[in-house]
């Protein structure tokens, strides 16, 4: 037997020996006939594709506070309403709101050339004014070691140039240990007197293509323009200053805070037949950085966890347990969407009886699914856990999803205090961050089959932990 297709097995042979054994059959047996039927309705019957055209190709990029991101929210509410679910609103929250501005011009000026990088501004930055920056540069690794230029850091342009380590197997972690020069180098390079600051882009690719991402200056420090270098013109750059320690860097660049905007979380349910103020949820983050179009990061998630509605629709299937799809605003720079729902259900937890039991996020790209993370809150998680891979492993692993302990997602970890038990989606990674925060984040990028796969897989983790509960 081709192991592989075990599940359409264990279906078959469920449906010709039902009626001798009745109703009763082994759970996992019945769980994994209705898992195979998501999965076929999945790659049949789901609409996440062609919602994410219309996201990416009609709306295109949803930086918060911007007018696509209020087209996406009255989108996205509008598709919601489709799937005729229990309840559809929009929950209000304040967004903070940027402007990139015209495009960096960044030239760099040797003994006998000039020449210009390819850069981008990072979220949040300052721009030059309509001036131009000129200084000398200073390459770094490390924050400490700007930390320790002192007064060698005045009035130069410093270089964060430590790049995501090719030899981690999961690129978020090599992410994560990269990411705090982007982050936080602008405000460590001013204290030490720096007129602005170039960062290498977060990818282990060497390519052309620069990658914006949020950053935090310490409001105390003087505000210096911040701009994302790509990694080709990262190396070039280096290796310039190797061979001629005082060259000189010219910057010019746009950007700028305006006040907060208001906006909207999309949220829709299924409300549960017999543990309504039980509640499951499934989302992603709708907004997106303004480079491209946000479809891995986060299109894809937003569509899977709006897909999950659609096909407990079409399969007729009435949760146990309110199963809610939240849409959030603002990841990308602030997390606004996420803190606003997380002291909402704090509030409806207290007046209206309302648990979360379970969050799902998927933010992690549109590529094949790999498995499920899981974090929680210490005093119960490992009870927790421990149950979740009982009931879902045994079915689930059949489609070579793995569970593991770790990390969630930006938009649900504020809900971690509430002692909610918390999950990421993750997709296969190595290709993630070629195009994260890119121009390179477009529609074509997405392959259906994989995205589809991705809300069977989400759909079947809900679906779980809706029949089983998690006490």
């Amino acid at each position: 037997m081709n192991f592989l297709r075990k599940p359409l097995f264990i279906a078959l042979c469920w449906s010709f020996f039902s009626p001798l054994f009745g109703q009763d059959a082994p759970s996992n047996d019945a769980d994994a006939l209705f898992v195979r039927q998501i999965y076929d309705k999945a790659l049949t019957e789901s609409r996440g594709y062609e919602w994410l055209r219309h996201l990416c190709t009609q709306i295109g990029g949803r930086l918060s506070g911007s007018p696509q991101a209020e087209r996406a929210v009255a989108y996205t509410r509008q598709m919601l309403d489709t799937l005729h679910a229990d309840s559809v609103w929009l929950q209000p929250c304040m967004v903070p709101r940027w402007e990139r501005g015209a495009k960096p011009i960044v030239s760099m000026k040797r003994a006998k050339s000039m020449s210009f990088l390819n850069t981008v501004a990072l979220g949040g930055s300052v721009g030059t004014a309509d001036k131009t920056l000129k200084g000398n540069v200073i390459e770094v690794k490390t924050l400490d070691e700007v930390d320790n230029l002192g007064e060698k850091a005045k009035g130069k342009i410093i270089f964060f140039n430590r790049p995501m380590d090719p030899k981690q197997i999961n690129t978020f972690a090599a992410y994560g240990g990269a990411n705090d020069q982007r982050v936080f180098g602008a405000s460590r390079a001013a204290k030490q007197g720096a007129i602005a600051v170039l960062v290498r882009s977060l990818t282990t690719r060497i390519d052309d293509f620069p990658h914006t991402g949020t950053m935090i200056y310490t409001d105390s420090l003087p505000k210096i323009p911040a701009l994302c270098v790509s990694t080709r013109d990262a190396e070039k750059l280096s290796k310039a200053l190797k061979e001629e320690a005082n060259l000189e860097i010219s910057v010019r660049s746009g950007g700028k805070m305006l006040a907060d905007a208001p906006s909207n979380n999309v949220i829709a349910e299924w409300r549960g037949s017999e543990f309504p103020n039980e509640i499951i949820l499934v989302g992603g983050h709708l907004d997106s950085w303004d480079l491209a179009q946000g479809a891995h990061d986060d299109g894809a998630g937003c569509v899977q966890a709006m897909d999950v509605l659609n096909l407990m629709k079409r399969l007729n299937y009435r949760p146990k347990r309110t199963i809610r799809c939240v849409l959030f605003m603002n990841e990308e720079n602030g997390t606004a969407g996420g803190k606003k729902y997380a002291e909402i259900a704090l509030e409806n937890a207290q007046k209206k009886g309302e648990k979360h039991i379970f969050a799902l996020e998927s933010d992690a790209g549109g590529f094949t699914p790999r498995g499920f993370s899981f974090d929680g809150d210490s005093e119960i998680f490992t009870e927790q856990f421990k149950k979740l891979t009982n009931i879902a492993a045994p079915v689930l692993e059949s489609y070579d999803l793995s569970f593991k302990k770790g990390g969630s997602g930006s938009d649900i970890s504020p809900m971690k205090k509430q002692k909610v038990f918390l999950a990421g989606f993750r997709p296969d990674s190595q290709r993630y961050f070629d195009l994260h925060h890119t121009t390179e984040d477009t529609f074509d990028k997405i392959n259906q089959r994989e995205l589809e796969l991705g809300t069977a897989a989400m759909t079947s983790l809900i679906y779980m932990i809706d029949k089983y509960g998690l006490n």
